[in-house]
């Protein structure tokens, strides 16, 4: 009979715990604080240990950090109502077996028990040094728990992860925690986006080219497998690479080694690798659109994102947290009353977390009242966003705006991957609009706040951090 010692300050889950442990032919020993936790181990270490973590006289996790130094074959499952990303990589940071957020399934628990019985195992072998980091990933729903637990088991090891998802569920803040929670955080973070380049390039931008190597090269260029030398290295939209770039992608992975576009030399990498797609890869494989090993090689850990109609619990979490973000960036701020959180939480979201987030932002800076309520949300949402944004509809600024994206890919070509394009871009448009309302209401900025929609204090903001010098109704250069 294996002894089971339970830690939680909750007598109904110590009781039910215990009653469905018992059930299954387990000596189970309930308390209730750390104190009692340590008495009971002076007795005898258990066969495996189960604890909450928010308990009356400290952390859990840090406590079983101590415990599982003296004990270290003690399997150790860890329950916690803080079901967030950052508590399951700590529960892989002291090496527990299991982590399982509540409310939790009995069921799923006696399955973890008997497992770490059976198999001795632990969740992780070590995990990032930091305690707690800033973590870009959001939600409590059950769909993202699996998610968590998947990331906080990769994160310390160097296995390659294909993460799938729609358009907008997050596949690339995904890649960016396992990087940033993991050893090579420190290294760099490269992304490239295969379906934003052309097929012909794709090899060069990948192990970069050698000068003469092809028209137009007139200088060694470094990839981004030597970009991304000792971090990670981002395959997004891996479905849309070409088959022939999938063959030397292959033979990269298989040897480690590559060499440039018209060169010579072999380069040995040390990078990590993380792919993503919105495909169904395996279909393309069938198709003989996607080399079948070159999957493998890449699907050796998958994790699929969720849809956000699938996590639809985690929407008012989303939602607020995206407004506390348009008001850090000088936006007027919002709050969404009962009526709009029903409302968002009922919506389709084709578009997932992006268009949520979309939402918000227009929200924040289109919406005429603090509080947002459902027939706010219900004409914005029935709105076409080109409507929000007519003026592209202008043949000139069109072209302006495709000027502006060549002049940036010439200046800084990483940053039509890194994910910066589109404040880039905001901000060059930002500038010249505030410029132009100021003139036309004689520099009054509270009638020009006003005529944007937005209020005095954020144009104020945002002149101080573009730079515009404030000028007083006489157009004269003012220190105030």
């Amino acid at each position: 009979m294996s002894h089971v010692l339970v830690v939680d300050d909750d007598a109904a889950i110590r009781t039910v715990v215990g009653q469905a442990l018992r059930r299954c032919g387990h000596d189970v020993t309930s308390v209730a604080t750390l104190a009692q936790l340590d008495r009971a181990l002076a007795g005898g270490a258990p066969d495996i240990l189960v604890t909450d973590v928010i308990l009356p006289d400290g952390d859990g996790i840090d406590h079983i950090r101590t415990v599982a130094e003296r004990y270290p074959a003690l399997p150790i499952i860890v329950l916690s109502a803080q079901n967030t990303l950052t508590t399951a990589v700590r529960a892989a940071e002291v090496g527990a077996y299991e982590y399982l957020p509540k409310p939790f399934d009995l069921d799923a628990l006696t399955q973890a028990v008997a497992g770490a019985l059976a198999r001795g195992g632990v969740f992780a072998d070590e995990g990032p040094g930091e305690e707690e980091q800033a973590l870009p990933l959001i939600g409590r729903s059950a769909a993202m728990q699996t998610v968590y637990r998947v990331i906080a088991r990769v994160v310390s090891n160097d296995l390659t992860v294909l993460i799938s998802g729609e358009s907008g569920t997050g596949k690339e803040l995904v890649a960016r925690a396992i990087h940033d929670l993991g050893p090579r955080r420190a290294a760099p973070f490269v992304a490239i986006n295969m379906a934003a380049i052309p097929r012909e390039l794709i090899e060069a931008e990948l192990f970069g080219h050698e000068r003469g190597a092809f028209t137009g090269a007139a200088q060694r260029n470094a990839g981004r497998f030597e970009q991304a030398a000792g971090g990670t290295l981002f395959l997004d939209e891996i479905g849309d690479m070409p088959m022939e770039a999938q063959t030397r992608l292959l033979r990269v992975l298989q040897s480690g080694e590559f060499t440039t576009v018209g060169g010579a030399r072999t380069i040995r990498t040390d990078v990590r690798i993380l792919a993503a797609t919105n495909r169904d890869l395996a279909q393309q494989v069938s198709s003989g659109q996607f080399r079948e090993d070159l999957f493998y090689r890449l699907n050796v850990v998958p994790i699929a994102l969720p849809s956000l109609r699938e996590r639809r619990q985690d929407v008012p979490l989303l939602a607020r947290h995206f407004l506390d973000i348009a008001v850090a960036q000088g936006l007027p701020r919002r709050r969404i009353d009962a009526s709009a959180v029903d409302l968002l939480v009922a919506h389709d979201w084709p578009g997932n977390v992006r268009e949520l987030e979309n939402l918000m932002r227009r929200l924040a800076v289109l919406a005429r009242d603090e509080v947002i309520d459902a027939d706010t949300i219900r004409a914005m949402i029935g709105r076409p966003q080109t409507a929000v944004a007519a003026p592209a509809a202008d043949p000139d600024l069109a072209v302006a705006i495709r000027q502006l994206i060549d002049r940036i890919a010439r200046e800084r070509p990483e940053a039509l991957d890194d994910g910066t394009l589109y404040d880039r871009v905001i901000g060059e448009v930002e500038r010249p609009l505030i410029e132009a309302m100021l003139a036309r209401h004689g520099h009054n900025q509270l009638r020009a706040a006003r005529a944007m929609g937005i209020n005095r204090n954020t144009l104020r903001k945002r002149l101080d951090t573009l730079g515009i010098p404030v000028r007083g109704t006489d157009g004269t250069a003012s220190g105030t």
